[in-house]
């Protein structure tokens, strides 16, 4: 049975930091003091931030193409991964110090004190998160193959031309160089698009004076599907992507009435936003812990009022959710210390 209880409380404080510099008042001296664990859980998490620049001819394209595109430039977020890593650290505002006999401080206990504070000191102490966004740019259409913004159109001009008794009109031929309406250009590009296509089909079919066979006709095809991409962009318009990164961190907390928490916000116009940023839709995380069984307790030998004892914590087993307007992302299974049971065994029983 000893070697029983010693196995679980190796389990129990081997987790255990020292942490005497984390407090004001020195900790007492020939005393060895340690924390109880605390779980914190790590989420990273990856959005997608979409910049649409609409097309120009984008009002035209159900006229002259037949289809819908959207109308207007917006930026969209759409999250695409999310990761929970559980890792424990020292809950500070549980700690203990225990006297221990002189003469007995070289086994386990002290072994096992020493090495949560090795542990700790290599876990992870919080790494830089970095956040950033490029400054928002206007669509540019220059190189998608606009045809000529002008055109040249015919009118006719009257100018008065004085005879013997009167003025009379007398027509005057002249060119104008115009600015063309928007609908033209668009006009236009649909026609080079349906032209395009046109000589596509003549090249698959055969249907055409010139003779296209094996790599000339790929490079052909190849070229002619470029031209129509960029030509489309001008009614259906371009998507921008980029990816960013966040990481945020949930401390359960025991006294806590209800285990939600929000674990971050996506918002539309900045993305991945910490939970106080109200500008965002809360994702939440829903913590559900085990219930634990009443224990078995078997006889000790009588112990003596005056024994030291050490403490531990014993974790909840939890099931975790992380929901995004109603929708289940991730679901996992891990321990809590904190929402767990403290408990204490002599240190003569460790040792």
């Amino acid at each position: 049975m000893k070697n029983s209880l010693k196995f679980i409380a190796t389990l129990a404080l081997a987790a255990f930091p020292l942490l005497a510099s984390a407090q004001k008042k020195a900790d007492p001296e020939g005393y060895l003091t340690y924390s109880l664990p605390s779980t914190v859980i790590s989420i990273d998490v990856e959005a997608v931030q979409e910049k649409f620049y609409a097309g120009p001819y984008a009002k035209y394209a159900e006229k002259y193409l037949g289809i819908r595109p959207r109308q207007e430039d917006e930026t969209l977020f759409q999250l695409t991964q999310v990761k929970m890593t559980p890792y424990v650290e020292a809950d500070q505002s549980r700690r203990y110090s225990v006297n221990v006999p002189a003469g007995r401080i070289e086994n386990t206990f002290m072994k096992l004190a020493a090495g949560g504070f090795i542990s700790f000191a290599d876990a992870n102490f919080g790494s830089e998160s970095i956040w950033r966004f490029t400054t928002r740019t206007e669509g540019d259409f220059s190189s998608k193959g606009v045809t000529s913004n002008l055109s040249t159109e015919s009118t006719t001009l009257y100018r008065n031309q004085k005879k013997e008794s009167a003025y009379d009109k007398v027509s005057v031929q002249q060119n104008m160089v115009v600015e063309k309406s928007p609908e033209k250009r668009a006009a236009e590009t649909a026609e080079m698009i349906l032209s395009l296509r046109e000589k596509r089909l003549q090249i698959v079919t055969g249907d055409t004076d010139a003779t296209y066979s094996g790599e000339a006709m790929g490079a052909a095809i190849e070229e002619i599907s470029r031209l129509e991409k960029e030509y489309m962009t001008l009614f259906i318009g371009y998507s921008e992507f980029q990816t960013q990164k966040m990481k945020f961190e949930i401390i359960p907390e025991a006294d806590r009435e209800s285990q939600m928490y929000i674990a971050f916000r996506l918002s539309d116009t900045a993305g991945l936003v910490p939970a106080d940023n109200l500008t965002g839709r809360p994702v939440v995380m829903e913590i559900v812990p085990q219930e634990f069984a009443q224990p078995e307790v078997t006889p000790l030998e009588t112990r003596n009022a005056k024994e030291v004892e050490a403490y531990y914590r014993i974790p909840a087993i939890c099931n975790v959710k992380i929901i995004d307007a109603g929708n289940l992302l991730l679901q996992n299974r891990m321990p809590v210390y904190q929402l767990g049971k403290e408990s204490s065994l002599p240190v003569n029983v460790i040792l």
